[in-house]
């Protein structure tokens, strides 16, 4: 359908359209590198990446350090106790009993990528170390885009993005609600 809606508003179609689960070996190698590099720890099946160790960590969404460590510091959870450091963000995730239906084996055990390092691995795959534009929703803009910086230019030591475009959020509405589907508010380009 997407496809379908898509040629209707003669947008040619992407010339790769890749899947995390097809780049599972990619990801797992990628996340080696950063613990070899000291960038990245395991801990009880667990990968998380060291954003105290990246310089440039907050520069995307113009934060400091100490701004987004109070921030993350409120939060709670069995996650949390795991990290060295509250900004520390996860790169794999250890397989919960009976509750992870994709889990896949790796050096560190059964788990799953994070959300972030499989934006990182399968841009880089296919569009080199260095993307002249990466866009998305300002909602991204932190943590997601200011993770995939911090993992993918410690690995390779250039710069991951030359061009960040982020757009505004779509509203509807009287009251310029933002349009998601989490709040069912939402209108397809086929039903326009």
């Amino acid at each position: 359908a997407f496809k379908e809606d898509t040629q209707a508003l003669n947008v040619l179609p992407a010339t790769c359209s890749p899947k995390a689960t097809e780049h599972i070996p990619d990801i797992i190698q990628f996340i080696q590198t950063l613990i070899d590099q000291g960038m990245a720890y395991e801990v009880q099946g667990n990968v998380f990446y060291r954003t105290q160790k990246f310089e440039d960590y907050g520069q995307l969404s113009d934060q400091s350090l100490e701004e987004l460590r109070i921030g993350a510091s409120q939060r709670t959870g069995a996650e949390i106790a795991l990290k060295e450091d509250p900004l520390d963000f996860a790169l794999w995730k250890a397989a919960e009993e009976d509750q992870d239906l994709l889990a896949w084996n790796s050096p560190w055990g059964l788990g799953r990528p994070g959300w972030h390092i499989e934006c990182s691995v399968m841009a880089m795959k296919h569009l080199g170390q260095t993307i002249d534009i990466h866009g998305g929703g300002q909602d991204l803009t932190f943590p997601h885009h200011e993770n995939e910086i911090a993992q993918s230019e410690a690995k390779t030591g250039k710069q991951f993005v030359r061009y960040w475009m982020h757009n505004g959020y779509v509203t509807v509405g009287e009251q310029d609600e933002k349009m998601s589907k989490s709040l069912g508010n939402f209108v397809t380009v086929h039903e326009l």
